[in-house]
């Protein structure tokens, strides 16, 4: 919503927006900016009188134990009859009419591969529009409109589409919305256990995603996840092309952070840069496939990620204090948790400890669906610590597994009084969330440095 704030702004428009505890680095860009950001969702604000209203699917028709609407401006809207849509349907009619759309889909690296793809097409010098997540690096925002490049009659779109629903009063994902003639399946587990009852549900909705795609389109499908398989069987009308397994039209031969990639056996172009892991190896070659479809050669796109800068919250290293490491990364699933770690750990080999500090705040996760899998997801970290926060399942209980290398604390001081007992230096502090964490990154960095 809040790049979507970012768009309607640079279209022209006079925008505001309310939220409750909105946290960098998106408060930071809304202010950049210009745009008035109010604290909570009072009936007050229906005095600004907008043209319109854009509603997240934060926003519910929910109660208080009190008994009062959880959301007392959007009753005050209804009641009004004040005219109001989603995010998405905004986009759709607003920004991604008549554009060439490139939608990213995915349980995992949506982000991340959105910006890479994004970074590919500026570097191509097609100016793409986008809206991503987060904020990639080498933009240094998280959504513009972008504009018609010379000799390109279609003016380009990158945009991350989530499977999530659209908002309360429209239960469909997402990405239903963008209608995109390039689409990347990254890959597909069970998440957002609060909407979707089980896998094939959420397998139905990427169906209806494919169902979009025009003809002429182009699906770019990760080859090793047999979920994404059974999405094409239940129809497919575009053109496919599948990356990751060895027979697939698009592999990779190699280290993650250096390795050739291939088509159909044969080397197109060799991608050497400074990101790691297997799962930033695979979003490259998706957004490689991607961009191939507009016209940029995978050499040139190979080039361009050489240059890539990943996104904030991305194993963003936040300092490194007396040889200790502390890094910010959105990991929260804990498939995205092990392939996180993972890819640290190849990048600093065995000899260094690596310390997982982790919140289970997911909405799958508050509700304990993923639990058993935790013990899975930490398995490259030497250490482990909990914050449990207001969570309705025993973490330690899950975590018992791992005896003394799991920890678990109940509020953030606790916890970073439990990591700094066992912190020595040349250790890497990797902190995942997909919250602000209580600003648990620069409490850490502050203790290092009175240690």
């Amino acid at each position: 919503m809040g790049g979507l704030a970012a768009l309607a702004r640079e279209a022209g428009h006079r925008v505001t927006g309310c939220d409750a505890g909105v946290y960098p680095p998106m408060s930071d860009q809304l202010q950049a900016l210009g745009i008035e950001l109010i604290e909570g969702f009072g009936v007050e604000q229906m005095k600004l009188r907008p043209d319109l209203y854009v509603i997240g699917n934060v926003v519910s028709r929910s109660r208080l134990p009190s008994g009062e609407p959880k959301f007392p401006l959007m009753e005050a809207i209804l009641e009004a009859g004040a005219p109001y849509t989603s995010g998405p349907q905004w986009l759709s009619e607003h920004v991604l009419q008549g554009r060439h759309v490139l939608a990213v889909a995915g349980t995992h690296g949506k982000t991340s591969t959105t910006s890479m793809l994004a970074w590919i097409l500026e570097s191509a010098g097609l100016t793409p529009g986008f809206l991503v997540g987060g904020v990639p690096l080498n933009f240094g925002v998280s959504a513009r409109l972008g504009q018609t490049a010379a000799g390109h009659a279609l003016n380009y779109f990158v945009i991350e589409a989530d499977e999530y629903d659209t908002a309360f009063f429209d239960k469909r994902s997402k990405f239903v919305h963008y209608k995109p003639r390039t689409a990347i399946l990254n890959n597909l587990e069970f998440d957002h256990a609060d909407i979707f009852e089980d896998l094939q549900d959420i397998e139905k909705q990427f169906h209806h995603l494919v169902r979009t795609v025009p003809g002429t389109g182009r699906l770019v499908v990760n080859g090793l996840e047999e979920s994404l398989t059974r999405v094409l069987a239940q129809g497919c009308w575009s053109e496919v092309r599948s990356f990751g397994a060895a027979v697939s039209d698009f592999s990779a031969l190699g280290e993650p952070s250096d390795f050739e990639v291939q088509h159909q056996g044969q080397h197109i172009a060799h991608i050497s840069w400074g990101l790691g892991g297997v799962h930033n190896q695979l979003n490259a070659l998706a957004a490689l496939a991607a961009a191939e479809h507009v016209g940029v050669q995978p050499s040139v796109a190979a080039q361009a990620l050489a240059s890539f800068q990943n996104v904030k919250r991305r194993m963003e290293v936040r300092g490194t204090v007396k040889g200790v490491t502390v890094y910010d990364d959105f990991a929260h699933h804990p498939t995205a948790i092990r392939t996180t770690l993972d890819g640290l750990r190849r990048q600093i080999g065995r000899e260094q400890r690596i310390l997982a500090i982790f919140e289970p705040r997911s909405n799958t996760m508050k509700l304990g669906t993923m639990k058993s899998q935790l013990p899975w997801s930490l398995e490259q970290a030497d250490l482990s610590f909990c914050h449990s926060g207001s969570l309705d399942w025993d973490p330690q209980a899950a975590l018992a597994g791992m005896g003394s290398r799991a920890q678990v604390a109940s509020n953030i001081p606790e916890l970073v009084q439990l990591v700094m007992a066992q912190v020595q230096p040349g250790d890497h502090l990797l902190c995942m969330s997909n919250g602000g964490f209580g600003g648990v990154h620069t409490r850490l960095l502050d203790a290092l440095q009175k240690a």
